[in-house]
């Protein structure tokens, strides 16, 4: 089966900064792949190049078959782009915008508006649809943007930090509609700052580091990859965090981390759970009260931060 993307060798620099590094990439079909990175790994510059609105200075980037620089026509007409930011028209309508964006696309006038009344339905915006988008919500625009996305039903979504900016339920029920769209057999190439948004969506995570992909694979696999589990402990008294910390230094595989404000402390284990407990005994002795004791996989977040610390040491 043809892969949905296909990126090898891909370079793209602009002046001094060498935004792309030899990056590779796939993706293959009925997959939301997230992908992760620093500010200025090269995420956008990726999407950018997908969507054939860069061309790569040096590689190969193929969506559906199709090369992004030889066909780029070709790659359009199967994929959708929705941007940091929700590119809809205030003075219009939601109904007028989205009819708007499939006539574009060439669609019959009338077909125009079936698929809008498809596409609002499926987001939720019915209701809303005959009011003017500068009286919409943050996320209710949003939804709204990725409506126009899919007028033409594309094969691949690419979507570039989708959330920016929305509150928690806009998140919820943005998360909600691409699971449906992916349901529907829509592909979706998310770029994403919030590692939880990967971690719920995702079924395989890519991190870019400095231009290239440092680790790929299921979030489940990149957390394993991170180390050890985390033991993390909770004091009763901010005072004893300092004793509890010299106590976790002794059995876990690096410097323990501090957290005053919640009064823990946590650190990756490098002993088994007998030795924590074997450890954790005496301080009880001295009456230090311990509010709880967790031991844990790494989160995606924790996995992250290790895999982009160590990105040379790491094999793609």
């Amino acid at each position: 089966m043809t892969a949905t993307i296909q990126a090898e060798g891909v370079v793209k620099t602009f002046g001094k900064t060498r935004a792309l590094d030899g990056l590779d990439l796939t993706m293959e079909p009925g997959q939301v792949l997230a992908v992760l990175g620093p500010n200025g790994a090269g995420k956008t510059t990726l999407i950018s190049i997908v969507a054939t609105l860069l061309r790569p200075d040096a590689g190969v980037v193929c969506v559906g078959g199709h090369d992004v620089a030889r066909e780029p026509a070709s790659v359009r007409r199967l994929l959708a782009l929705a941007g940091q930011n929700a590119a809809v028209e205030p003075a219009m309508t939601g109904r007028e915008n989205v009819e708007m964006v499939a006539r574009l696309f060439g669609v019959p006038r009338a077909q125009a508006r079936a698929d809008a009344a498809r596409v609002l339905e499926q987001l939720g915006l019915t209701d809303a649809a005959d009011r003017t988008v500068r009286t919409y919500s943050g996320g209710m625009r949003r939804r709204l943007d990725l409506g126009a996305s899919l007028v033409g039903r594309p094969r691949l979504l690419l979507l570039d930090e989708p959330t920016t900016g929305l509150d928690p339920r806009s998140r919820l029920e943005l998360w909600d509609l691409i699971r449906a769209l992916v349901a529907n057999g829509t592909d979706v190439l998310l770029s994403t700052q919030y590692l939880d948004e990967a971690d719920h969506l995702a079924s395989h995570v890519a991190i870019i580091d400095h231009g290239r992909v440092v680790a790929s694979g299921t979030p489940r696999d990149l957390k394993q990859r991170a180390g050890r589990s985390i033991v993390e402990v909770h004091v009763r008294d901010t005072s004893d965090l300092e004793r509890v910390a010299t106590t976790l230094a002794a059995i876990g595989d690096d410097a323990p981390v501090v957290d005053v404000a919640t009064r823990s402390v946590r650190v990756r284990l490098g002993a088994g759970t007998a030795q924590l407990f074997a450890a954790l005994r005496p301080l009880d002795a001295v009456g230090i009260s311990l509010d709880e004791v967790s031991v844990r996989q790494p989160t995606l977040d924790e996995a992250f931060l290790a895999l982009t610390t160590t990105s040379g040491e790491v094999a793609a």
